[in-house]
């Protein structure tokens, strides 16, 4: 059954590969420099694959109706036209017989192929320029490609991977994942629950929708610091085609819908640590901290640069606090003009740091960009969400590593004491924002100065 899903699913991808490039398709989000070189290779595949085999199946022909009439064998109906599609697959709406509307999820013909020569051609073309520029230092992008395309390209491991995060986070009564059809996937074509909703960076249409906007990226920060410090298991494309969301008719609930399952980035637990408490450092503004975990995560002398890449802050407000203000404009001119400037050192930093660090990077920088779109970035939430993660990865470590029960139970202590602190600075943070809390702040001023 499966294999037939892949003879009649790929033969609609290839149809309908006219399709690939066109406006209404592209993400710029897909553009990395390791993605533009394969979107080129595997356009041009598709292009030559679709003139060449397809030519002789004209549309409207027997051939192509006996061709029709099998798919429509296995679904009930088969949108030609694929709801989106980028340089490894595309993704067509279907319906099965037994009426369940799936998401059909094709990969392009030959990419399996071609990617290996895209992999080969980039090493090439980066030695060649290493060779005329001594100081590039970008290889480890050949070394990333190696490692990560394999596994996007092995939809059962996408479908793997899907699973477990829903398992992981299965707590998180927000979240949905679509639930995997194993008996219709294979490698190359993958069918699962079809999820519909609005990107998670579109504020109007959750505006429109009734959607809290600062609810929903909280409950964002909630999902992955819950993946990079708890877990250590992290969905490393979160870019907005990837993370829709929907208002649940019945609920009344908003749900994040989490897609696209195939890049995932697996932590040891030596580096989840050392992470965890340098963003605890980085929160608390302990400059000591800061430098002596920054350097253990291969930073060395540049860990103030490092410091403002992983916060996308200034030095200054590194220093001051990261939670003390939100980002300014000016502020937001200085770190990309200094971005430039400090090209050289960030390149040097990138090839010393280890490389589970460079997909977090990335996440980060989606991450943020979700933010700065819904006007939420650098809210005080979103920290104390990161540090209630982190003092739980630590203590949960902590405990792992004690052989005495006094010393368990003096862990568990300490970690529930700052978690009721951090509550108690949230309940805070809420009084001064609210009616309420300012009608509770002018009382007590008032029966201050009374008292005097």
């Amino acid at each position: 059954m499966a294999r037939r899903a892949l003879k009649l699913a790929s033969l609609a991808a290839a149809a309908s590969g006219i399709y690939l490039y066109g406006n209404k398709f592209v993400d710029p989000n897909d553009f990395g420099v390791v993605r533009v070189g394969r979107a080129i290779a595997t356009t041009a595949v598709i292009t030559y694959d679709y003139l060449t085999s397809l030519r002789s199946v004209p549309y409207g022909s027997e051939e192509y109706d006996f061709l029709k009439s099998q798919i429509k064998e296995l679904f009930l109906s088969f949108e030609d036209t694929p709801l989106g599609a980028a340089s490894l697959a595309q993704v067509h709406k279907a319906v099965l017989q037994d009426g369940r509307t799936v998401a059909v999820k094709v990969q392009h013909p030959k990419v399996q192929a071609q990617s290996s020569k895209d992999i080969l051609l980039m090493e090439v073309l980066l030695l060649v320029v290493k060779q005329i520029f001594p100081d590039f230092e970008f290889m480890w992008l050949v070394e990333e490609a190696k490692k990560n395309l394999p596994l996007e390209l092995d939809f059962l491991n996408e479908g793997r991977n899907a699973e477990k995060v829903a398992h992981m986070l299965k707590s998180f009564d927000f979240l949905k994942v679509p639930r995997i059809y194993w008996e219709l996937s294979t490698r190359r074509v993958l069918l699962m629950e079809f999820m519909e909703g609005g990107q998670v960076n579109d504020r109007a249409y959750m505006e429109r929708n009734g959607i809290n906007v600062n609810e929903i990226s909280r409950n964002l920060g909630k999902l992955y610091s819950e993946m990079i410090f708890v877990n250590g298991f992290v969905h490393c494309d979160p870019h907005p085609g990837n993370v829709l969301v929907k208002k649940c008719p019945a609920s009344g609930k908003a749900h994040i819908i989490l897609l696209d399952h195939g890049l995932y980035q697996v932590l040891s637990e030596s580096f989840r640590m050392d992470y965890c408490r340098l963003w605890q450092a980085l929160i608390k503004a302990d400059m000591k901290r800061v430098q002596k975990y920054s350097q253990r995560l291969g930073a060395g002398n540049l860990y103030p640069l490092f410091a403002c890449m992983l916060t996308a802050r200034s030095w200054e407000s590194v220093n001051r606090g990261i939670d003390r203000s939100p980002v300014s404009a000016s502020e937001d001119v200085e770190i990309r003009s200094n971005a430039a400037a400090y090209l050289p050192q960030i390149t040097q930093l990138l090839n010393n740091v280890p490389r589970q660090m460079l997909l977090l990077l990335k996440t980060n920088d989606l991450l943020r960009g979700i933010e700065s779109a819904l006007h939420t970035r650098a809210s005080a939430s979103s920290f104390l969400n990161m540090s209630r993660c982190c003092i739980r990865a630590v203590s949960t470590y902590q405990r792992s590593k004690s052989h005495s029960f006094y010393r368990k139970v003096q862990i568990s202590f300490t970690e529930a004491l700052s978690l009721w602190q951090i509550n108690l600075y949230e309940l805070f943070l809420w009084l001064k924002g609210s009616q309420l809390g300012s009608w509770v702040i002018a009382l007590l001023s008032r029966t201050h100065h009374s008292t005097y």
